[in-house]
């Protein structure tokens, strides 16, 4: 398989309201800044590519949107009964591991970092459902089993520890955790990374038809164009922090007006 082009319909931004929506977003660490006053929305089931070069603060705006670090200033909220009104980055570290839990998966860039290596992969996604209140054996092991057969992942290799598989199989697994509790919220950070192109054009595929039936909210980031062009519906281009540029992806990919995002293009022609 090859990564082919998709064609999306334009996002409906009318319909309804957005899922997330943050704005003016800041984290610095000591004198360097990281992230300065960058706002974005995404709606249920469309996603939002972020690209920009190593350094560019991409990766970090998923860590804040993640909750994993403490942003300096912004606002943060997402379309969801338990948290209305609420700015997230203010809940107290109970509350973050529980929305964590319950409606935000993430997939990392490297597996270890979301990954038990040593577990087995079934261990691994119920292990996410362990933290949700799930106790009982025979229920653990089989919604373990319907999330990673939900990503496609060969049941047969269930109790295979990620530390043998390889690199498309532990995305994988991260991805069947990252979907076990059916969260709002997927976040991607770099997801083919590594990968050779048929194994990528797998796990891209994998992601559509998630999208497709969950109408999960999702914002991936990658270096990679030929990889947001396939899942983003809008892109937004980052440059030392900044956001330069946002807009539909064909319009961004096809006709960028920063001269940074030009530059980003045509090096990947």
């Amino acid at each position: 398989m090859t990564l082919e082009p998709r064609t999306f319909d334009p996002p409906r931004l009318s319909d309804g309201r957005p899922l997330l929506t943050a704005r003016e977003l800041r984290k610095t660490y000591g004198r360097v800044t990281a992230v300065e006053g960058v706002s974005l929305e995404v709606y249920p089931g469309e996603t939002l590519g972020i690209v920009g070069e190593s350094g560019s603060g991409k990766s970090t705006v998923l860590r804040l949107l993640n909750l994993e670090e403490p942003a300096d200033a912004g606002d943060y909220r997402l379309d969801l009964a338990a948290y209305a009104g609420e700015n997230l980055l203010g809940l107290d570290r109970y509350r973050r591991r529980e929305l964590r839990v319950s409606q935000i998966g993430i997939v990392y860039q490297q597996p270890h970092m979301g990954l038990r290596m040593g577990a087995s992969s079934g261990g691994n996604v119920a292990e996410r459902l362990i933290m949700a209140g799930e106790r009982r054996f025979a229920s653990l092991r089989a919604a373990a089993r319907d999330s990673l057969a939900a990503s496609e992942f060969p049941l047969d290799r269930l109790d295979d520890p990620p530390r043998v598989l390889s690199g498309g199989m532990q995305q994988r697994v991260q991805l069947a955790k990252a979907i076990a509790m059916r969260p709002a919220l997927l976040l991607l950070d770099e997801p083919t990374t590594g990968l050779d192109v048929s194994v990528q054009a797998l796990v891209l595929d994998t992601l559509l038809r998630l999208r497709r039936e969950r109408r999960i909210a999702t914002i991936v980031v990658s270096h990679d164009l030929g990889v947001i062009r396939t899942l983003a519906d809008r892109v937004m281009v980052m440059r030392g922090g900044h956001v330069v540029e946002h807009g539909l992806a064909d319009q961004v990919l096809d006709d960028p007006q920063h001269p940074y995002t030009q530059q980003l293009v045509h090096a990947k022609l």
